[in-house]
């Protein structure tokens, strides 16, 4: 993607919602509130805030970005519907960034021989994680395996050996689990509601979909809890057995 490119990134999928605009290699404004709720009143007010902030209109922007989760099933959903809705009426090209990926990026470096984990609540036993190799100061940081939803007693036996950096909301939670295991751990600080930040600086290093090219999807994990007829509730599967 050209440097000169104005990215306007959204995200609603955590426990946060944020709008960020990058514009010739930085970020020129950007606004974010913790909250767990109301994504879906409060993301356009926020993007005409900072859109003013920044002194653009919409057909400045040339690229939409939007975090695709994991996170809240309604969150998720209400970033996706933004951007692509604003993909579509601008007839501009839409780039996905997962959630663990934007967290990964707000960590500019890490302790020599450790790996990142991007950890992020479900609200359940599960925490989502996802493993990144240390990131080297400007690099960043690449994903070792895919993402998973692993229950907080299974995380020591899940996650690789040797010492572990973890960024993200549910990191303190993860943390206590695998300090209780014997693990060594520690807590990258805090990125911050505004994720989106990070999203708009992935999207800048990525090439522009080509015409035709599949729409960002949202990423769930974990099944939604469906009650059957009989009063029972099912769930799907939410990780497989194994390191990741």
């Amino acid at each position: 993607m050209s440097k000169t490119n104005t990215i306007l990134a959204l995200d609603a999928a955590g426990a946060s919602c944020s709008v960020a605009v990058w514009k010739e290699g930085a970020i020129r404004a950007q606004g974010g509130e913790a909250m767990a709720r109301g994504q879906s009143e409060r993301l356009v007010p926020m993007m005409e805030e900072v859109m003013a902030e920044a002194g653009l209109d919409y057909a400045q922007v040339d690229v939409i970005a939007v975090t695709c989760g994991p996170g809240g099933f309604t969150g998720v959903r209400i970033g996706l519907a933004a951007a692509q809705g604003l993909s579509i009426a601008l007839a501009r090209p839409l780039v996905g960034v997962s959630n663990f990926e934007a967290l990964a990026a707000s960590v500019p470096e890490a302790p020599p021989g450790c790996r990142l984990v991007a950890a992020i609540e479900s609200k359940r036993e599960e925490v989502y994680i996802q493993v990144f190799d240390a990131p080297e100061p400007g690099e960043v940081a690449n994903a070792t395996g895919p993402g998973a939803a692993v229950p907080e007693d299974d995380l020591a036996e899940i996650l690789p050996a040797g010492s572990l950096l973890l960024v993200g909301d549910g990191a303190v939670r993860a943390a206590a689990a695998l300090r209780a295991a014997g693990r060594e751990v520690a807590l990258a600080p805090d990125p911050g509601p505004c994720i989106a930040a990070f999203a708009a600086g992935l999207a800048a290093a990525r090439p522009l979909p080509g015409a035709g090219s599949r729409l960002p999807r949202p990423i769930y994990l974990r099944g939604a809890d469906v009650t059957l007829p009989d009063g029972r509730k099912i769930q799907a599967p939410g990780y497989a057995s194994g390191r990741i």
